[in-house]
């Protein structure tokens, strides 16, 4: 049976846990903007960093090191760490179900 969604454990910029259903081959970002936790005002475009998150534990070797213009993007971000990721550049795989992350907190 092929799994369609996975579960992403999120606590957001309050503090709050979730755990939300992401659809497996789209971005990480729908699930998270779909549940109000992200802002993503470029809507997926790596064009404005509003749907930051932290990655926890060992969920960085799960969905990578940023590239490219994402990496540029989070040069830009006050919230930088070493686990960050623009949601909107982290394709859901069956790999994910599980995963750990934290909402970065807004700016500005």
């Amino acid at each position: 049976m092929e799994v369609t969604q996975v579960s992403i454990n999120v606590t957001d910029r309050a503090g709050v846990d979730h755990v939300i259903k992401a659809q497996v081959g789209v971005p990480l970002m729908q699930a998270l903007r779909n549940e109000g936790l992200v802002d993503a005002i470029c809507g997926g475009e790596c064009a404005c960093a509003t749907c930051h998150v932290h990655i926890q534990g060992g969920g960085m070797e799960k969905v990578g090191k940023p590239s490219g213009q994402e990496v540029d993007m989070l040069e830009t971000s006050l919230e930088t760490q070493d686990n960050s990721r623009l949601s909107c550049q982290v394709i859901v795989s069956e790999d994910l179900d599980g995963l750990v992350l934290t909402v970065a907190q807004a700016e500005g």
